[in-house]
């Protein structure tokens, strides 16, 4: 029986085997000889079923330090990344062949993202998401405000949002630089927390409002997790990257 008349085809989450296999060959072999760990937390990281990570971006390497984590607390993580990149020709072919998903800007590209990212969550996968969208330009190096992705996709299917941060990844590659420094090892600290609490919103329309709200609970957990690991407290208010490009082109 075929598609009827006036409806798309569902989508359908795939990935290969062979090539997660490859990708955690891989990238143990390189991040347990190359940094050094403290992780904590990793119980809150559920064993099985659809769930979305948010965490803290620091630096272009710092997917190396949430993909170890994830995978060691017993879950394969899926990224949300880049579209160029996912799409590229050569190593495009290997991240699609795992199972991330590719994000573009455009409100049709986002919402294949989101339908793709629902497909996932509903096959049970580990969702990694970087709300902040970007790198942190905050000047401490915390957390920024989030874009609203990850609260969506969590108020649409119910799943966890289990918040995770880390602090080292901007040893070994500072943003925005291209300066590799392996040497000496770095040391990568990783803590989840349990699931943020968006009982509040749930149930309710997927208002503007209601999404910010959600997503800045999601980011405050993420950013007094952080404060943990660095023993300070983060900002009482998150730094807005888009409201300081805004301020810079008014000056």
């Amino acid at each position: 029986m075929g598609t009827p008349p006036g409806k798309e085809e569902p989508m359908t989450y795939t990935y290969s085997r062979a090539w997660r296999r490859f990708s955690i060959v891989a990238v143990l072999a390189l991040v347990r000889t190359a940094l050094r760990w403290q992780w904590r937390g990793q119980e809150h990281v559920p064993k099985s079923g659809g769930v979305i990570i948010a965490a803290n971006h620091l630096s272009e390497a710092d997917p190396f330090a949430v993909a170890h984590y994830v995978y060691e607390a017993g879950r394969y993580p899926v990224f949300l990344g880049k579209d160029a990149v996912i799409r590229a020709r050569i190593v495009g072919t290997m991240l699609r062949g795992m199972g991330h998903i590719p994000v573009a800007r455009g409100s049709e590209d986002a919402a294949l993202a989101l339908q793709a990212a629902v497909d996932a969550i509903e096959a049970g996968q580990c969702l990694v998401f970087y709300p902040e969208g970007t790198c942190t330009r905050d000047p401490d190096l915390w957390p920024m405000t989030g874009k609203t992705g990850a609260a969506r996709l969590a108020l649409m299917t119910g799943v966890p949002v289990v918040p995770l941060a880390h602090w080292g990844a901007q040893e070994l590659l500072r943003y925005p630089t291209s300066h590799f420094r392996p040497l000496p090892r770095k040391l990568m600290r990783v803590i989840a927390g349990p699931p943020v609490d968006l009982s509040a919103y749930r149930g309710k329309p997927l208002t503007a409002d209601i999404l910010k709200a959600a997503t800045d609970d999601i980011m405050r957990a993420v950013a007094a997790l952080l404060g943990e690991l660095r023993g300070q407290h983060p900002p009482k208010e998150l730094y807005d990257y888009h409201r300081g490009i805004e301020e810079r082109r008014k000056t």
